[in-house]
């Protein structure tokens, strides 16, 4: 069965809706997961969510882009509708301009257990109530190219398959292992934290604190298995998680600096606790 190509002349058709109409909250659809979609934007991204075995469920591109850069989806996607208009009009129904003129929407992936994610692995990055997305996908990406091998969160996160974390994650929400460690905000940290350590993890609490140690100090590099956690923009880690944990570490910093942005710091973290 060919691709379904309708070609769209006013923002009344209700296929649309999956691409502007829809909440984040209601494409996430916590009530029935099995039923939740996300957004994926751009060829490289709709290509990489394809390859981690993600199910596409329609496109959108700029009529434009139907033998280019919507070729490959086009003839691949047998009996998913695609939806194609003007520039002008589908950037009318979005609010901005599609990313390199292509998005699709997809089933989102099962839920996974903490158990199975971490399995086998010895450095992971938890993050505890980061709710900008914009961060939340640039730590997936640094997580990605840099050594860690796995994302948990707690249930205050941004969804990593928020539209913009995605685009910002460059598809490595796809690539790299994650889930959510608890379903309730008040089994963080206290049960979910004991859960890291039942798999074998250190953990290592990034907090600007008098007991911090440096984040070269070599006790770190040399656990087995370390669970790095990353606090809130803003507030940081409360002072339960704080104390909970095994290590307290803090990036030394020069010209009175206190702190990096949540992102930048885990970059920096991961650079220098991943497993060499």
């Amino acid at each position: 069965m060919a691709a379904k190509i309708i070609e769209i002349e006013t923002l009344d058709h209700p296929g649309l809706d999956l691409f502007a109409r829809l909440t984040e909250t209601q494409l996430r659809n916590r009530l029935e997961p099995e039923k939740g979609i996300f957004i994926a934007e751009s060829p490289k991204v709709i290509r990489v969510a394809l390859e981690a075995g993600c199910e596409p469920l329609a496109l959108l591109t700029e009529r434009k882009f139907v033998e280019t850069q919507a070729a490959e989806f086009i003839r691949a996607f047998e009996g998913v509708p695609i939806y194609t208009g003007a520039t002008e009009l589908l950037s009318q129904l979005t609010g901005y301009a599609l990313t390199r003129g292509v998005l699709c929407a997809m089933r989102r992936p099962a839920p996974r257990r903490v158990e199975e994610v971490c399995a086998g692995l010895r450095r992971v990055v938890v993050l505890d109530s980061v709710v900008d997305a914009t961060n939340v996908g640039a730590i997936f990406r640094s997580a990605a190219a840099l050594g860690f091998e796995a994302v948990l969160l707690t249930p205050t996160c941004c969804d990593p398959l928020n539209r913009r974390a995605v685009r910002v994650s460059m598809g490595t929400v796809f690539q790299i292992p994650w889930t959510y460690l608890c379903n309730r905000p008040e089994e963080w940290p206290m049960s979910a934290a004991q859960s890291l350590r039942t798999l074998g993890f250190k953990l290592a609490a990034m907090a600007l604190a008098d007991n911090a140690i440096a984040l070269d100090d070599p006790r770190l590099a040399a656990e087995e298995k370390l669970a790095v956690i990353m606090g809130a923009e803003g507030d940081g880690l409360s002072r339960k998680t704080i104390a909970g944990s095994d290590y307290v570490v803090k990036i030394p910093m020069a010209h009175g600096v206190d702190s990096l942005n949540v992102a930048a710091a885990s970059a920096v973290a991961f650079w220098q606790l991943r497993v060499k």
